[in-house]
């Protein structure tokens, strides 16, 4: 009897310190890559590198961002690759033809978030598995692409100021995407975590049955949900659109591979009901470091992907293992 309370009191005093073990986990492996790469190539702390790199992280994290919201709630949304190259395609395909680039952009982005409120009607009105709705959509939204730019990249875009500044301008020295990062990141974070929407989409993935006991329309926040995922997506094309100078109707393939990967070495979990924004870049930034890292090692982009695999394998199985 006295053992077994004992054993509970430890059990107790040792919550809350794995609790903050786990929260620090990214951050120590993210720290430990970057040392192991800066010693196998001082290059990588370079001020070009880093910013080169940050520039990278930008897009992933930010798609990444969207996906946190959904993976929280149990979902997935496998579109997001499609999402992007079909939101940009459209808005090059409007600038090329005399459309007011800031006007094009909006309506990428409108469009971006309409593609992921389909994604959220499917899954709520149509009762459709998240995994099967957004692979078919996947799909949809990647032949839609095909079929609109007849699968060539779309030139031509032009030369205005602000769109050029999306992917390609500096502020105060910062490459401009990633200061948009940091601004949706701002905006998501108080969102998720300090906002009453923040504290559904946490309930949905803790208990769906609970939450709509508790008078929370599982329906209206599942489509915003998604539509936050596409239109973050979207917000991604218009930053690759730009730097690239044209739209390519690959652009964003396995993209959503990447978001994923970032989300669960951040400490969301895929069962729903546990995740933070912070985890979220955090991961986007170990995704980023060993894309980069590899890059300058010059390991092979066909062994990258093996290293990527392992990464996420690694990270569910610890995610498995402290919801024990």
């Amino acid at each position: 009897m006295n053992l077994g309370i004992q054993a509970l009191k430890s059990n107790k005093e040792k919550g809350p310190a794995k609790k903050k073990l786990n929260k620090l986990g990214p951050l120590l492996a993210l720290v430990v890559l970057v040392i192991f790469v800066t010693i196998m190539n001082p290059s990588f702390m370079s001020p070009t590198n880093l910013l080169n790199l940050l520039r990278q992280v930008s897009t992933n994290a930010l798609i990444a961002f969207g996906m946190t919201f959904v993976i929280i709630t149990g979902g997935i949304d496998l579109s997001v690759g499609s999402t992007l190259a079909l939101s940009s395609a459209l808005m090059a395909g409007m600038i090329a033809s005399g459309l007011d680039p800031v006007l094009a952009m909006g309506m990428g982005l409108v469009l971006g978030a309409f593609l992921g409120a389909c994604n959220g009607v499917m899954i709520t009105k149509g009762k459709m598995a998240p995994f099967i709705a957004t692979l078919a959509t996947m799909t949809i939204y990647r032949g839609l692409t095909l079929v609109y730019t007849d699968g060539n990249p779309i030139t031509g875009i032009g030369n205005s100021f602000i769109f050029k500044y999306m992917g390609r301008g500096y502020l105060f020295g910062i490459p401009f995407p990633v200061v948009v990062m940091l601004l949706f990141f701002g905006v998501l974070y108080v969102l998720l975590h300090k906002m009453t929407f923040g504290r559904k989409t946490f309930a949905l993935g803790g208990n769906e049955k609970a939450a709509f006991i508790a008078g929370i329309k599982s329906d209206r926040i599942k489509i915003a949900i998604y539509s936050i995922s596409g239109l973050m997506a979207a917000v991604a094309g218009i930053i690759i659109t730009s730097r690239l100078n044209s739209a390519q109707p690959t652009a964003g393939n396995a993209y959503e591979m990447d978001a994923i990967a970032s989300v669960v070495l951040g400490g969301t979990s895929l069962s729903g009901g546990r995740g933070r924004l912070v985890g979220t870049l955090i991961g986007a930034l170990i995704i980023g470091t060993l894309n980069n890292g590899l890059n300058l090692l010059g390991v092979s982009s066909f062994y990258q992907q093996v290293v990527k695999g392992v990464v996420i394998i690694i990270a569910v199985l610890l995610d498995r293992k402290n919801k024990k």
